[in-house]
């Protein structure tokens, strides 16, 4: 008998239940999505330490999953105090027939059942479907062979689903059964004609606090968009509860401004039915100041998780192919602190330290360039900025202004140009160019090279040949890290202040297997050449460095993966959150104002005017967090690019359109569900 009425009751209520499902299916999806990319990576041909990287990742997600599972479980919660909210009619009939309340939270219970199992099922099985898209991005990013790839189901992923959802669904039964016990006959009999009631607020008091309010957000925009670089951690998390509390008394003051506004200009506010348009919309944003606040605050995160996952992505891809342009770079060098804590550099030969041990370095490279870079002790970054230093010191305070810069003649700097494939350089006898493709560091040196300044190396004074940085790298890399190397004329340098020995070069190697034995021959040459001199000068330390093109690449990729998906999982499960949160407010408003539509159309209004006055209600509701989020982001994309360019990732503004596709799907899809259930909603009794 409960089992049939409770199966009657979901058939009847499918449109109430639509926001329901619709985010139950969708979390489902997700949280499958991620927690099985570990299990698609099993069956692609990836080389044994990017398979640790994906389960690294695999790892990572495993623990957000555990935050999303909370996220998704208060949505479950909030959706639940909605649908019963919605039936109070239903329940009090109920009552009245004599049904107790234990057999009404039966009744709930069942339903509650019968939904959570059919939006798992559902939700597994678009899931399934997606993971198999995922498939694709995993192995695009871990440049994974897939044809060994077939379709799968994880098991493991299946398990967690279920085991987090049937604990979620346990603490709605709960909930259900507490808000059944408190239930009351006359306040479900009564329950439409309670509504939040409009109040007035003192305009003079609203328009003072938008102001104080907008001006403390306009000096947290400038601190993070224009000042970040002086920006302590105090100082950002001030900057941080500035634009919190004043993004609560932005919609605070607003809701009390808007209607006060809008009766202001006539013409506008008695035109159709625009009077009871905006006292809707007044209404549900002075009962939801805390909650817009809180809804904007997640799609600021949203939009800026998205973009900025996105970006280190695209840049790292283009990075790779842009700055790793060698197949891998050997240096040598002793690096000795003195008293006053400035280094000094003493160059060691590294073919003469391979054939100390009976190596020969060269045997395995099919070309490559072998040179050394110096230093000067009394060329400094202090002597390079001059007048600047002041500054330079309050925007970087943590750069070593007094170690030696590093130096370059440009015979071997175009021997290096030569085996990157770039274009060389020219310099007369008294000229020198300062290459610097770091962007925070270029800032700094373009204000010197501004006026083209004199410098002396080595005894010899040289004029700039250019007054900005050049674009340039000596060392390969996955982003863009040159802080800054002079090339010089060959006859500007000392040879008895070597600092590095470089050897850079491609192997003598065509397939995979022969790459990859070279690449661990020269790690374990490396080894045994750095052991071997420090046995012969005890209690001293020599740094031989040996970095390579496939060692880069899966730096790289672990970084940009692991990014992308934390990424993408929270943004999406904060864009639902959202989404739900907005949707459930406005049905359950609409619910409330059944009475009012009623009377609307009495006195003649007409069904179309009734549709587009809740469009617009719901249009309005959506945006306006959504168009105080964007204007944050727009100021936290400027901040995030600055941190990003601190680490040689740029490309934020491109990766904009995907975040705008994904915020439309998702977002705009709980608009349109809500808008056409909330007009079913309103209709019911027409």
């Amino acid at each position: 008998m409960l089992f049939k009425l409770s199966l009657s009751n979901i058939r009847k209520s499918l449109r109430d239940y639509a926001i329901y499902f619709f985010t139950l299916i969708i979390g489902v999806s997700i949280f499958y999505v991620f927690n099985a990319i570990g299990g698609q990576a099993a069956m692609m041909k990836v080389t044994e330490s990017r398979y640790d990287i994906i389960q690294l990742l695999s790892t990572s997600l495993s623990g957000v999953s555990v935050f999303v599972a909370g996220v998704l479980g208060l949505l479950i919660v909030y959706a639940s105090r909605f649908l019963i909210k919605r039936r109070s009619k239903e329940f009090a009939l109920y009552m009245m027939l004599g049904m107790g309340k234990g057999k009404i939270s039966a009744i709930l219970l069942v339903e509650t059942l019968l939904i959570g199992i059919g939006s798992l099922l559902v939700g597994l099985l678009a899931g399934i479907g997606l993971s198999q898209l995922m498939s694709a991005l995993v192995a695009n990013l871990f440049e994974a062979d897939m044809t060994a790839y077939r379709f799968s189901i994880s098991g493991e992923a299946i398990g967690k689903t279920i085991l987090y959802f049937a604990v979620m669904y346990l603490v709605v039964m709960l909930f259900n059964s507490a808000v059944v016990t408190r239930m009351k006959l006359i306040d479900l009999l009564h329950s439409e004609k309670k509504s939040e009631q409009v109040r007035l607020k003192n305009p003079l008091l609203c328009i003072i606090i938008f102001l104080l309010s907008a001006a403390a957000l306009a000096y947290a925009y400038y601190q993070v968009g224009w000042n970040a670089g002086a920006l302590t951690q105090q100082k950002a998390l001030i900057c941080i509860g500035m634009g919190i509390v004043s993004t609560f008394f932005v919609f605070w003051s607003v809701s009390g401004m808007f209607l006060r506004i809008i009766m202001s200009v006539r013409n506008v506010y008695h035109k159709g039915l625009n009077s009871f348009t905006f006292r809707q919309i007044s209404s549900k944003v002075n009962t939801m100041v805390f909650s817009m606040t809180v809804i904007c605050l997640m799609l600021f995160v949203t939009i800026c998780a998205l973009c900025s996952s996105f970006s280190v992505r695209n840049s790292l891809n283009s990075n790779l192919k842009e700055f790793c342009a060698a197949d891998c770079e050997l240096n040598a060098t002793q690096i000795i602190t003195d008293e006053n804590d400035r280094v000094q550099y003493i160059c060691h030969d590294a073919e003469e330290l391979f054939a100390a041990s009976g190596l020969s370095l060269t045997d395995h490279f099919r070309e490559y360039v072998h040179f050394a870079s110096y230093a000067d002790p009394a060329f400094t970054m202090r002597t390079v900025l001059g007048d600047t230093i002041e500054e330079a010191m309050q925007l970087a305070p943590l750069l070593r202004y007094d170690d030696p810069r590093e130096i370059v003649s440009v015979s071997d700097y175009n021997a290096v140009c030569k085996l990157y494939g770039k274009d060389t350089v020219t310099l007369s006898s008294d000229e020198y160019i300062l290459l610097c493709n770091y962007k925070n560091q270029q800032n700094l040196f373009n204000k010197v090279l501004a006026d083209k300044p004199d410098m002396t190396v080595f005894g010899k004074t040289l004029h700039a040949r250019y007054d900005c940085c050049q674009d340039g790298f000596i060392d390969i890399g996955a982003q863009a890290m040159n802080l800054g190397v002079f090339i010089v004329p060959d006859d500007a340098v000392d040879p008895a202040c070597k600092a590095i020995d470089y050897v850079i070069g491609n192997y003598q190697a065509e397939t995979e297997e022969e790459i990859s034995a070279v690449r661990t021959d020269l790690k374990a040459w490396c080894e045994t050449a750095q052991q071997t001199w420090q046995d012969a000068h005890p209690g001293e330390e020599i740094i031989i460095a040996f970095n390579t093109k496939a060692d880069i690449y899966e730096s790289a990729i672990s970084l940009g993966a692991i990014v992308t998906f934390l990424g993408l999982y929270i943004g999406l499960v904060f864009l639902i959150a959202c989404g739900a949160i907005l949707s459930l407010k406005e049905l359950s408003e609409s619910v409330d104002s059944i009475g009012r539509y009623e009377m609307l159309r009495k006195i003649g209004a007409e069904e179309r005017d009734l549709s587009a006055s809740l469009f617009r209600q719901t249009g309005l509701f959506f945006l306006l967090p959504l168009i105080l989020a964007c204007i944050h982001s727009v100021f936290g994309l400027r901040f995030a690019s600055t941190v990003l360019e601190s680490i040689g990732t740029q490309q934020v503004g491109a990766s904009m359109t995907a975040t705008v596709i994904i915020i439309l799907l998702i977002y705009g899809g709980y608009f349109l569900i809500t808008y056409f259930c909330s007009k079913g909603i309103v209709k019911e009794r027409k």
